[in-house]
């Protein structure tokens, strides 16, 4: 019988990116608290640097909240061209040493070394590698992650942050994961978290005293997640080239709207904006999503589905314009949003001949 392959899985972290990348390129800036967002009255953080964080202040906190902990912060409008740039050159390092990159955001990705492009055996020596490169190009830091699946990765990298490198080896995986907090497990939630505490789960010990059947009762389908990553089981791949599910496109207002005119100029933006990304991307879709928050931060989403793409911005606007008219808009809003899903290929779709429809 062949005996089995041990994954080795590098989860790749850059640290405090956004505001890494500002203080880079702002020299006046190294060593202070900073932050990417808007320090407006409805501003929120995009992303915090090491010396705010000391003050409590962290990503997507409301910026009103983040001056109240530190009153020194210094806000950096946000570059987006600029950090794209950079993600690119660290995508492009990962992509020498395997073909098997999942980004999982801008920042961040996993790299499936078991077989790599520079034959090497030592996952510990590829990711050091990697983390020099990635300071030799871009001179920013980056902490790694290196274990038998992705759950573990990922959860390693964080361990030994900023520029660090943590291993959770094959022998140790069950005793580090029965000392972990369950706040602390990739995958659990706050929310999640807060109602495993409720049950008495603090630890992955605690976990695995559970049965799969009680997680279950408890947690629903994510009980069987549960029950396997509290035993260091994960055989998810990783994944290249991940299918975008959306395209999307927000807006939180500086001052909350109400009137029918200001809804109708707002939603005029954002389908402006959604149209030009669904461009960009060469995708469309066939469901269109409206999101709204009101002022007392209560959310609700309202979808319309066709049979066919949404390939026209006329088609788009009206669309959009149905669903706005349909939405129960009972209090003032202060975010709005628009989405298309059920995206195609990116080929042509094929059109109905003789046929048109007709939106109510």
């Amino acid at each position: 019988m062949a005996e089995a392959v041990v994954r080795k899985i590098i989860h790749i972290d850059m640290d405090a990116f956004f505001a890494s990348v500002e203080q880079r390129d702002f020299p006046e800036l190294r060593g202070k608290p900073v932050v990417v967002g808007s320090s407006s009255q409805r501003g929120v953080i995009a992303a915090a640097s090491y010396e705010a964080r000391k003050y409590g202040v962290r990503s997507a906190m409301a910026s009103q909240v983040a001056l109240k902990k530190c009153p020194h912060l210094i806000f950096q409008p946000h570059r987006f061209e600029v950090y794209k740039s950079v993600s690119s050159q660290v995508m492009n390092i990962l992509y020498d040493y395997s073909d098997l990159v999942e980004p999982l955001s801008i920042d961040e990705a996993f790299v499936d070394v078991t077989r790599n492009k520079k034959k090497l055996n030592s996952a510990t020596l590829i990711a050091q590698e990697i983390r020099q490169r990635i300071w030799d190009q871009t001179q920013l830091t980056a902490s790694a992650g290196i274990s038998v699946n992705k759950f573990l990765a990922k959860i390693a990298s964080d361990q030994d942050k900023p520029n660090g490198l943590f291993v959770i080896k094959p022998d140790g995986v069950l005793p580090f994961i029965e000392n972990l907090a369950v706040k602390d497990f990739y995958g659990v939630g706050k929310k999640t978290a807060e109602r495993m505490n409720q049950l008495g789960i603090y630890f992955g010990r605690d976990l695995q005293e559970w049965s799969l059947n009680g997680l279950v009762k408890h947690f629903g389908k994510a009980g069987h997640f549960f029950y396997s990553i509290c035993r260091g089981i994960d055989n998810r791949e990783v994944v290249p080239n991940r299918i975008r599910k959306s395209i999307g496109i927000e807006n939180t207002f500086l001052k909350d709207k109400s009137t029918g005119a200001e809804l109708k100029h707002e939603l005029d933006i954002l389908i402006d904006g959604l149209w030009k990304r669904m461009e960009k991307a060469k995708r469309n879709g066939r469901t269109l999503t409206l999101k709204v928050k009101f002022n007392d931060f209560r959310q609700s989403t309202h979808s319309k589905t066709v049979l066919y793409n949404i390939d026209k911005k006329e088609m788009l606007a009206q669309l959009a314009s149905t669903l706005l008219s349909d939405a129960v808009i009972d209090k003032p809003l202060r975010l709005m949003g628009l989405s298309v899903s059920n995206l195609d290929t990116g080929e042509e779709s094929p059109k109905p001949y003789q046929l048109t429809i007709k939106f109510d």
